[in-house]
């Protein structure tokens, strides 16, 4: 069972650097905690499911802080997800979480930004500026339908079906457009086959755009940018929040926090 396992690492690795884009340090952690604890937990075989029992392992990390600990589960609930998305039942035990404090975003500068759509194809540049100019979730950006777009407004669905109106720049519409004059698309905004884009597959594109000019970017810290703009630009907070679609305007507050850490970049 173990040598099974330790294979499905090395296909798990190899998804967090091709699809997610995780640097290679991310990686190299992720390895040396996934690794240890294969090697120390107690793996059970019960039906067709397997059971991994962390307590020999979260016995071993016990001395290190809380933050380390937090980073070491999460490494391994990743790695469970994607045995459960390809084809395995795994029950992940005795992993509780251990509250840790909450670190700031990573906003990507705008010159970043620029500097790596100068050289992107039509696609891949509007799924990057579609979500640095809307502030969208991944989820969000492969859900968009094209009814959901108008000439100045696009609807966005968002976590609990909340939905929320965001404005759209005119140099964004004009992406749009271009793209729709060059790709036959039905429902959504990006398709393939007749259906909706994955998620995986936007995140490939966005770790393209800035891996062409050395820069490892997430979706997510494009949402950042997007918000981090806007409240240096003296957007009041309670907007922010209802443009991103946070449920408590706690989570937005966490921006304010980055101060112009964009114009220091």
């Amino acid at each position: 069972m173990k040598k099974l396992l330790n294979k499905k690492r090395i296909f798990f690795l190899e998804y967090l650097e091709n699809i997610r884009g995780y640097s290679d340090l991310t990686i190299k952690s992720y390895d040396a905690s996934i690794s240890k604890a294969l090697a120390l937990m107690e793996i059970i075989s019960e039906d067709e499911k397997i059971v991994f029992n962390l307590m020999p392992y979260r016995i071993y990390i016990a001395r290190l802080n809380a933050k380390t600990i937090s980073k070491n589960l999460s490494a391994i609930r990743s790695f469970v997800s994607y045995l459960n998305d390809n084809d395995m039942q795994v029950i992940l035990e005795a992993a509780d979480s251990v509250k840790v404090a909450k670190t700031l975003p990573k906003p990507i500068s705008h010159k970043y930004i620029l500097q790596a759509l100068d050289g992107a194809k039509l696609k891949e540049k509007l799924v990057v500026v579609m979500l640095y100019t809307l502030g969208l979730r991944i989820s969000e950006l492969a859900s968009l339908k094209l009814e959901d777009i108008s000439e100045s407004w696009v609807r966005v669905v968002g976590k609990g079906n909340k939905e929320r109106d965001v404005p759209l720049l005119e140099s964004t519409k004009e992406i749009i457009d271009e793209y729709l004059s060059s790709f036959v698309t039905n429902k959504f905004l990006f398709e393939k086959n007749g259906e909706k884009l994955s998620e995986n597959s936007l995140r490939y594109m966005v770790n393209k755009v800035f891996r062409d000019v050395s820069l490892k970017v997430t979706p997510h810290q494009l949402r950042h940018s997007y918000a981090t703009v806007l409240l240096n630009a003296g957007a009041p907070i309670v907007d922010v929040s209802e443009l991103l679609g946070h449920s408590s305007m706690a989570t937005t507050q966490i921006y304010t926090k980055l101060g112009s850490a964009l114009k220091q970049q």
